[in-house]
């Protein structure tokens, strides 16, 4: 029947480490539980569990549940070699496979690792930070998944699965407290609506906690205290129709909402410039030159209000004709961040941007996929059809504070006579009065409306050789065309680099400062966002991706305990436009082409070429799982977001390569109930040693021949489940999970203070209820060891600098002047849950 839930795991053994004891326990006919034969669809086709030539990590629902998996970030517990960070608000949320990912602060950057929740694209990897309701399971696939799923997968996808409503009927409902005076509460109730050929299911969220970060706000304008917290809603509907054996269709409709207070930043290394800080702001005292990062304080005048709305419907269709089976799924959603930030994360008020409607990012996307799938005797088949067509409308506000010109004043004056410099220089070098150079929440104002189309067809095919022997291979033609409008403004006119440019202005500095030291001069006055080159700019541009991509896999298994495998996949993303003002720096002459904007702000597509080689064992009567593979891939034109002090710039870089062995084990152990299941990667992502194009201030120096950012080399997870029964009415569940990551630079430009050291994070959760699950009751906690971690570290803005340059290529700590901030990964955190079933 079209309504029985059919159990779909992936390539890894997790999955049935996510079952729980008495789920599977319904494959065995016997009280062992064993590997049985598991249907998976990581190719988009039934298949058998070990079976299957995919690198894939996957997590069953009561697993999720055992680990307090509620979004994309806590699966790292889960997934060795996954690596999940947030920057300046959680909508910049980036996800990296293999130590290969994008940055997220740029949006019109698509990520290398996709995220299909119910087999829908979504456009970027926030959406996956949120409450993703009832789940049946996350797989994580690793390596280049463009051929089926979606686009821009060049390094992999994590794929949700959500619970599908169900003919019978069911409640739950969830009750949750917790430090930080984190309180939620969830429901959720399924059901047939009419006979045999309707069901539903509902379930809303909600949930809110304290921040994690106490602030210092200076003198304001905000008053909040508080940073990191939470706030959101959630209501995801569903219906199940099937009107006959041969067909079902699933309507899903959803909506939630995030208004929050997030991302403020620690300094973990306070510069020189921290005197002049204390200064503009009115402190005694610089603040956090001793300070532990960890104390968990956070230095923000302006604050940082976030809001979030995701919604949207998606129609899934399945049919069975007798030559095989057609798949639609068609989806319109719309996603939107409206976001406020104190850019230079002090109690000076030097620059901020604005939540006043005029800083925001919304996608509105429609999607439509066509898959035509049968088998015969020695042929299974999948030929496909996918479109998108996506909106992204983003707002830019980057305000003076009211401290900016004095502060900037005081950082180009001073010197070793004058540490604090002169608070009025900036004046004095224009020949204007104080505080009319750069007024307070004056600032750029910028447009940028993208429009993106893609068609792509596709085919994936098995041809079964002999009983042992098969060849799959996989071809995508994608056809891509992106167009972009953007309009610039400077609400002041750019005023101060004006005077600072015309030959007057020139004349005047050179005479004040010297002629050697004008250009570093106008080059201050004259940052993208002050630069009137930009003000009533506007462009249209165009670019066109038309790529091919695939796969070819030949698998043998040797007996029935030994599957082997060798692939090659070729993987493509397109390319795009950076969504920021870019201006040159090729040194600041007499005229100004060291402040032109840069009109073409396009970067190239990114291709990956992906070699696997893999085995996979079934041994000890079927009891343990052990599967190992190892990889090499080669990224050309590798898609770099990094942010260069004053904008997030897209770095074509030619050469990345990564190289690795994955491994997953599991094991159904002789004692009834426990379960261990665990995972490693080896990974190493290195740059090429060719230098870096376009980098003629050589801030991307450390780059050539170092490993990437966010790209550990060794990382582990691990999981003890055991479920055991308590008398004769109830039971007891215990599940202990942790992840190790060796150490690992988190700065797009490798800067040796970003380093994160190596760390371990330890989950726990003890459970005790009814043998019927009526009621549980759940003590659990999160980084129970309060494992103290950066997410990501950047420099402070306008902050120092790290001495490289033109004539300097390498990196001399003595000449560091940077203040590093960072956001830090969450606490240790421990509450109770309430849950009951009906």
């Amino acid at each position: 029947m079209r309504f029985t839930q059919v159990l779909c795991g992936t390539a890894s053994a997790v999955v049935l480490a996510g079952l729980g004891a008495s789920s599977a326990a319904q494959a065995q006919t016997s009280d062992t539980q064993t590997v049985d034969s598991i249907i998976v669809t990581a190719q988009k086709r039934e298949q058998n569990l070990q079976d299957v030539p995919v690198v894939v990590t996957a997590v069953g629902a009561k697993l999720l549940q055992d680990t307090g998996v509620k979004d994309i970030k806590d699966l790292t517990i889960l997934t060795p070699g996954l690596t999940v960070t947030s920057t300046s608000s959680e909508a910049s949320t980036t996800a990296r496979v293999r130590g290969v990912g994008t940055v997220g602060d740029n949006p019109g950057l698509e990520s290398s690792v996709g995220v299909v929740i119910d087999g829908v694209y979504r456009p970027r990897n926030g959406v996956g930070f949120g409450d993703l309701g009832e789940m049946e399971r996350i797989e994580v696939l690793k390596g280049p998944q463009g051929t089926l799923f979606g686009k821009n997968t060049s390094a992999g996808v994590i794929n949700v699965v959500t619970k599908e409503p169900e003919f019978g009927f069911g409640a739950n409902g969830e009750l949750t407290f917790g430090n930080y005076g984190a309180k939620g509460a969830s429901a959720s109730v399924t059901g047939p609506l009419y006979e045999d050929k309707l069901a539903g299911r509902l379930y809303v969220a909600a949930r809110k906690r304290d921040g994690y970060n106490d602030v210092i706000n200076g003198k304001g304008p905000s008053d909040r205290d508080q940073d990191a917290d939470q706030n959101f809603y959630t209501v995801r509907g569903q219906l199940l129709f099937v009107p006959d054996d041969r067909a079902t269709f699933r309507v899903i409709a959803d909506y939630s909402r995030r208004d929050e207070n997030c991302c403020g930043a620690v300094q973990i290394r306070t510069g020189p410039t921290a005197g002049i800080l204390a200064l503009v702001s009115g402190q005694a005292t610089p603040l956090a030159m001793t300070a532990d990062p960890f104390n968990r304080v956070a230095y923000s005048n302006r604050g940082a209000p976030a809001k979030i709305e995701d919604k949207g419907v998606s129609l899934q269709g399945d049919i069975d004709f007798d030559w095989g089976t057609l798949t639609s799924i068609s989806a319109i959603r719309n996603w939107r961040t409206d976001n406020g930030q104190d850019a230079d994360f002090s109690t000076a008020d030097l620059v901020y941007r604005n939540k006043d409607g005029t800083n925001y990012s919304e996608f509105r996307t429609y999607t439509q996929e066509l898959r035509l799938a049968g088998k015969t005797d020695k042929f299974d088949w999948l030929f496909g059809a996918f479109l998108a067509d996506e909106r992204l409308a983003t707002r830019a506000n980057f305000l003076f504070g009211n401290d900016y010109e004095q502060y900037l004043g005081r950082l180009l004056s001073r010197s070793a006579a004058n540490p604090a410099g002169l608070a009025n220089f900036v004046g004095l070098l224009l020949n204007r009065a104080p505080n009319t150079s750069f007024v307070g929440g004056k600032g750029l104002l910028d447009r940028y409306d993208q429009r993106a189309t893609t068609i792509a067809l596709f085919t994936n095919d098995t041809w079964h050789v002999t009983d042992a022997f098969e060849i799959t291979a996989g071809l995508r033609y994608t056809s891509e065309e992106k167009k972009l409008d953007t309009f610039q403004t400077n609400t002041d006119g750019g005023i101060a680099c004006g005077t600072a440019l015309s030959p007057a202005g020139q004349a005047r500095i050179a005479s004040i400062v010297g002629a050697a030291a004008t250009p570093t001069i106008i080059g201050n006055l004259c940052l993208p966002w002050a630069n009137p080159l930009f003000n009533g700019r506007g462009t249209h541009q165009t670019r066109s991706d038309k790529e091919w991509s695939g796969t070819l896999k030949a698998s043998y298994r040797f007996s029935p305990e030994v599957f082997t495998y060798a692939s090659f996949a070729r993987g493509y993303k397109g390319g795009g436009y950076n969504l920021d003002r870019t201006q040159s720096s090729n040194g600041l002459p007499s005229g100004t082409s060291g402040v032109t904007p840069i009109y073409d702000t396009s970067f190239p597509a990114e291709f990956v070429d992906s070699y696997e080689l893999g085995i996979k064992n079934t041994l000890f009567n079927r009891t343990v799982l052990f599967n190992v593979s190892g990889f090499y891939q080669k990224f050309t034109d590798f898609q770099l977001n990094t942010f260069l002090g004053t904008s997030f710039v897209v770095r074509s870089i030619p050469e990345v390569k990564s190289k690795g062995v994955d491994a997953d084990f599991l094991w159904f152990t002789p004692i009834h109930g426990l379960m261990v299941q665990s995972g490693f990667t080896y990974a190493l992502t290195k740059y090429g040693d060719q230098p870096i194009p376009n980098d003629p201030g050589n801030a991307l120096a450390l780059l050539p021949g170092s490993r990437m950012s966010l790209a550990p080399k060794y990382s582990a997870s691990g999981s003890l489940t055991y479920e055991t029964p308590v008398g004769d009415n109830l039971k007891a569940r215990f599940n202990i999970g942790a992840k190790y990551s060796s150490a690992y630079n988190t700065g797009s430009d490798l800067f040796p203070p970003k380093v994160q050291k190596a760390f371990t994070v330890v989950n726990g959760r003890v459970a005790l209820g009814s043998a019927d699950d009526r009621w549980t009751v759940e003590l659990w906690g999160q980084n129970l060891f309060n494992e103290k971690y950066y997410q990501v570290a950047f420099n402070g803005t306008l902050q120092g600098s790290s001495g490289l340059s033109a004539t300097q290529p390498t990196y001399n700590a003595a000449l560091d002047t940077i203040t590093y901030n960072a956001f830090l990964g969450a606490p240790r955190t421990y509450g109770v849950t309430l849950r009951s079933k009906f």
